[in-house]
């Protein structure tokens, strides 16, 4: 007897940023975890579901979670005219089988490992640089994935801690509130040698 598939279920919500609207699905994505972003359709050779996406012509950004996906869009249409067919193109095309990727995809990880070369961040060389990593981890990028965006570890020096921002939080006009209110709070907080906390948009 065959096991009876579950239907695929997307339900879209939005995010700090305007530009951006969160899609999650019953469907594992990224099944070990980790996240990649797409900013153009020339980063999208194996990954079908993404390049698809980038065919609206209203499409400025795709980012990939466990079991989410973020899309960006131009100031041509209003979420309001679009989620809906979004939501269902992303059913029916889960639905149908195709695949999401075609090989494994090199994802931005916590540990800090990327898809891209020229964008891996330096691998925490001290006790400080671990701690902020442990910070984010646990107390930070929960929050932010919540949000349909990621943060990660870029440098420490001198008390300035730059981070990486991505998905919903690249471009989001509440994100350097965020930052400066809830993210540097926290590290000044929890590890006073923090200074200050920059942002880097990929």
């Amino acid at each position: 007897m065959s096991e009876k598939k579950i239907p695929v279920a997307v339900y879209s919500e939005s995010t700090p940023n305007p530009a951006t609207m969160k899609f999650v699905a019953n469907h594992m994505f990224l099944k070990d975890g980790g996240t990649i972003e797409f900013t153009s359709p020339d980063q999208t050779e194996d990954a079908p579901l993404a390049a698809r996406l980038f065919t609206f012509p209203f499409v400025t950004g795709v980012f990939f979670a466990k079991n989410f996906i973020t899309i960006t869009k131009n100031d041509a249409v209003e979420w309001i005219e679009i989620t809906n067919e979004m939501r269902e193109y992303l059913i029916n095309y889960l639905t149908a089988g195709y695949p999401v990727f075609n090989k494994k995809p090199q994802t931005q990880a916590g540990s800090g490992e990327t898809e891209m070369a020229s964008n891996i961040p330096p691998v925490p060389q001290n006790q400080q640089e671990e701690r902020i990593t442990e910070i984010l981890q646990e107390y930070i990028r929960p929050a932010v994935e919540s949000d349909g965006g990621a943060i990660d570890f870029k440098k420490f020096e001198e008390g300035k801690l730059t981070v990486t921002l991505r998905g919903a939080c690249s471009g989001c006009p509440s994100s350097t509130i965020t930052l400066k209110n809830g993210i540097e709070q926290l590290f000044k907080r929890m590890m006073p040698e923090v200074k200050e906390v920059l942002a880097e948009e990929l």
